[in-house]
């Protein structure tokens, strides 16, 4: 028989995993837009912007990677 799903030591920790995936997707959008916001608003040039670009698609590609493994680990 196999154990509830949601329940003990295992359940917890990816929860975990997914609030802290949940969080990293949120504050990279909002943090994002603000780059391109201020940065068309002061002028910067487009290669600073950028920067911000791979940033943002470097926290998106963990976010994805992390959310692969969850949901590996449920398949298990």
């Amino acid at each position: 028989m196999r154990a509830p799903q949601g329940r003990g030591p295992e359940s917890d920790r990816r929860t975990g995993k997914v609030r802290l995936v949940a969080v990293v997707i949120a504050a990279t959008m909002i943090l994002w837009m603000g780059a391109q916001w201020l940065g068309g608003e002061m002028g910067w040039p487009v290669r600073y912007v950028f920067l911000f670009d791979l940033a943002a698609l470097a926290a998106f590609f963990w976010a994805l990677v992390v959310t692969y493994q969850i949901w590996r680990e449920r398949q298990g």
